[in-house]
């Protein structure tokens, strides 16, 4: 049976007689429409696929995509106040993966009158066409052993940056083999229109948006070409929309080195028994981790083979070091700690806590014979072989869609990353592979939107920014808000990316005020963290929950539960 209620079309029976969490489940099961027909997924949430055009420009095209979407439903219906949608990040970062594991923690952020929504955007996970650029019986194992080819981090050793450049290159060869003329559609204007859609078969005539990352840029888009349809909108951890689309972005990297001096910093506050790698002053202490990654690039760290953890040995290179170190700079709270037991076992020789931390002594490469589906594909996800949090293949495709051409040959391109590496020692040279995805990239979007990223919005935006963020730093959300009038800068006081990567109940009730009312902070003001690097941040598990405790211990559970969860992408 279905039924209309104010939030759109209900579909009140299960899908296929499956309930949620029982594997065989399929997003496939949902038939696709031009309305939102919602179906019962994952016990506690709605599902929907939306039937949309390919090509928004061209209404003579009746070629069409798909739209996955995911709802969490309000649990305050008296004072309903419509949905938020969400967008967790990327470019490929899966709306249905984040919102099923976290939407009951924005939700109480945001307010429980609010339904929280997100969707998969073109390319990635349910929504269809997929971009994938390997034969899909085979998707797995071929991926697998690509990444296994992966070069160093370019300042490894000399020449690495020619054959990184060749990596590249061949694989957007590939991609080009096997993907069709649907990837010139799945650029983020194209993406923005499809929200526009959802948002009014929704029957919502303003949008509600908490973006972050890059979700920033698919909100500075929204609000640039739909300014009068903008309600309320979050931009957090602010992609600069000019620089990226220039297909040779710097602002990134701005305060990457803050971060990496706060590691020094805060260990040496913390003292030897918080931090691991502790000396006598914070210089100390870099010195330290300059001489341990010297001493790794020549002399990497064997790890023998073990029955209990790696079934092979491993070898810990510089650049898996790197890495990990650039990994690391987006969450402080969560990863400083370990990664300074890793810095200390690495130093008298002992790799066991880096593979524990990176997983890596877990990981095998999968027979070619033990599957012939993607073990990652939500049209087949069980509880054992889940949906994937994002598509690196549609990350790829989308950026290079959405920014200009590298321009020159790989000495054009080795002069840019010498710019990257001048601008951040401590992750210059790893997270210059962001931006090498997009060598020889074959595909041109048919919508591309270049700017002017600008708007007189229906109602303000509000930015914000972390005092460091190691990808997306204050200076863009400056740069991203000086067009949109009204709008403001808030800062969070912490090390991290976005606002997400450190409680802040300031910054929690500022959003929520926002949502709730409409209500702006006085531009630049600052929400101080509630915790620092190195400082033990669990809660206990036994007491710790959103219906149990004050309503400030409710929240600091919400923004903990947010914080272990990584933001995709940039």
């Amino acid at each position: 049976m279905t039924v209309f209620d104010p939030r759109g079309w209900l579909h009140i029976e299960d899908v296929g007689g499956v309930k949620s969490g029982v594997a065989g489940w399929k997003w496939s099961q949902i038939k696709p429409s031009r309305n939102l027909v919602w179906y019962q997924c994952y016990e506690q949430y709605d599902c929907a696929r939306l039937d949309v055009p390919l090509d928004w420009l061209d209404p003579t095209d009746l070629r069409r995509a798909t739209i996955a979407i995911i709802r969490y439903n309000a649990t305050d219906r008296t004072n309903y106040n419509g949905p938020v949608f969400i967008n967790p990040g990327g470019p490929g970062g899966s709306g249905a993966w984040f919102v099923k594991r976290l939407a009951p923690y924005y939700q109480f952020v945001v307010g429980n009158n609010h339904d929280i929504i997100s969707f998969d955007p073109r390319g990635v996970g349910a929504t269809t066409p997929k971009i994938n650029c390997w034969n899909a019986s085979s998707t797995t194992t071929s991926s697998v052993l690509w990444d296994l080819q992966e070069p160093p981090v370019l300042d490894a050793h000399p020449g690495t940056i020619y054959d990184s450049y060749a990596h590249a290159s061949a694989f957007s060869q590939q991609c080009a083999t096997q993907l069709g003329d649907t990837a010139r559609f799945v650029s983020t204007p194209s993406v923005a229109r499809d929200m526009l859609h959802i948002m009014e078969k929704l029957g919502e005539s303003k949008l509600k948006y908490w973006g972050f990352s890059y979700g920033t840029f698919l909100g500075t888009t929204f609000a640039s070409l739909f300014p009068d349809k903008v309600g309320r909108m979050v931009n957090d951890g602010n992609v600069d929309a000019r620089d990226y689309v220039s297909g040779a972005g710097t602002h990134f990297l701005q305060d990457t080195d803050k971060l990496m001096n706060s590691f020094y910093a805060f260990c040496h506050l913390a003292g030897p028994k918080a931090c691991a790698f502790y000396a006598s002053t914070p210089k100390d202490i870099e010195i330290r981790v300059s001489i341990l990654l010297e001493d790794i690039r020549k002399h990497p760290v064997i790890v023998p083979a073990s029955a209990s953890s790696n079934s092979r040995p491993e070898i810990i290179s510089y650049s898996n070091v790197q890495r990990l170190i650039t990994s690391a700079l987006y969450r402080p709270l969560v990863m400083f700690p370990s990664l300074a037991e890793a810095f200390a076992a690495l130093e008298v020789g002992d790799g066991r806590p880096f593979l524990d931390l990176t997983s890596q002594g877990s990981e095998e490469i999968p027979s070619c014979e033990s599957r012939l589906e993607d073990p990652t594909d939500p049209e087949n996800p069980t509880p054992e072989v889940p949906e994937a949090e994002g598509s690196a293949d549609a990350s790829k495709a989308i950026m290079c869609s959405d920014g200009a051409p590298i321009p020159g040959g790989v000495e054009e391109f080795k002069t840019y990353v010498g710019k990257l590496m001048e601008l951040s020692k401590s992750a210059g040279a790893s997270m210059a592979s962001m931006v090498m995805g997009c060598v020889g990239w074959k595909f041109t979007a048919k919508w591309q939107y270049t700017g002017p990223f600008e708007g007189n919005t229906s109602h303000p935006i509000l930015f914000i920014a972390n005092t460091a963020d190691n990808v997306t730093p204050l200076r863009s959300a400056l740069a991203n808000s000086a067009s949109f009038p009204g709008s403001v800068v808030m800062i969070q006081d912490s090390y991290g990316h976005t606002s997400l990567s450190c409680p802040s109940r300031c910054t929690a009730r500022t959003i929520r005020s926002y949502f709730q009312h409409g209500t702006l902070p006085s531009n630049g003001t600052v929400c101080p963290a509630d915790l620092v690097p190195f400082e033990p941040w669990k809660l206990d598990s036994v007491s710790a929950s959103l219906t149990a405790g004050s309503e400030d211990k409710k929240l600091d559970f919400a923004l903990r539960e947010l914080m272990k969860v990584p933001v995709f992408g940039l």
